[in-house]
């Protein structure tokens, strides 16, 4: 019964989707979140097949010939990964000074003690060393000012330890569109946001952090704008994600059934030959 795999692997590939969506929805009220998706080979695959895939033999028919499987018994569903969709969130106002919003496809460069990591969760706040730190109390950096060199990342460029935004916690500060710190008319620093070539790019290490794998990947094009005051919130859509829900536990139950008939004609099949 090697059949019985075909709905088996679609089975496993559906569990995977249900685990992918209810992480979905589970961090749909958090900050700066981006939704995942999860992508099939062989689905696509079957559904991409046009007229000029099937297998006809060019003679006269015979009964054979009209049980052509075109190797479909030995098919089976395969994960092709997961991927990050990186739409825009909604941004929402808080009257907080340090919370910021970013409105385009940017990133906050912060220092995590594993090192450089970029995250669209704006919820800041400052540390006992008067830092501007992430909720987490990963440090913020500023923009990078030394010397640049084409394809090598800001962490091969000057010491990050460095670039840490410190603001006296006994001032008021402004932040414009562009992410420049002002302390009444004076200038303090200017926060680093980076964006990318291809966000796909990028390896998901946590619910906002994010690690980037290719130093190249860097783009230098600053197209995103800084809302002070504001807090971007997950990109997921609650009602889209129950529906994808739903149906992903339909179509688990149905390939279950699909698996007990297989065990059914199993059985009946090794009792029948015991008969003779």
């Amino acid at each position: 019964m090697k059949n019985i795999w075909v709905p088996l692997s679609g089975q496993i590939a559906q569990q995977r989707k249900v685990e992918t969506i209810a992480n979905n929805i589970a961090n749909a009220n958090t900050a700066g979140f981006k939704k995942d998706d999860v992508s099939f080979k062989e689905y696509l695959t079957i559904l991409n097949k046009g007229a000029e895939d099937i297998d006809l033999p060019n003679k006269e028919f015979s009964p054979n010939d009209f049980y052509k499987t075109q190797s479909a018994e030995n098919a089976k569903v395969e994960i092709n990964g997961t991927y990050t969709v990186f739409e825009q969130g909604q941004l929402s106002p808080t009257g907080n000074p340090l919370d910021l919003a970013i409105h385009g496809d940017g990133f906050f460069e912060v220092l995590t003690p594993a090192g450089i990591r970029f995250t669209r969760k704006g919820i800041l706040g400052l540390s006992k060393d008067a830092e501007l730190v992430t909720e987490e109390g990963y440090k913020v950096l500023s923009k990078n000012t030394g010397p640049t060199t084409p394809g090598k990342d800001t962490n091969n460029i000057s010491n990050p330890a460095d670039r840490v935004i410190k603001i006296p916690s006994d001032q008021k500060i402004s932040i414009t569109l562009d992410g420049k710190i002002f302390s009444g008319t004076i200038p303090l620093q200017e926060l680093s946001i980076v964006s990318f070539k291809n966000n796909q790019l990028l390896r998901k290490e946590s619910g906002s952090l994010f690690l980037n794998l290719v130093d190249s990947n860097l783009k230098n094009v600053e197209d995103s704008k800084i809302h002070q005051g504001f807090v971007e919130g997950s990109n997921v859509n609650t009602i889209h994600e129950m529906s994808e829900l739903i149906k992903a536990h339909r179509h688990f139950d149905n390939i279950q059934k699909a698996i007990q008939t297989y065990d059914n004609i199993t059985g009946r099949a090794v009792n029948d030959i015991s008969k003779f």
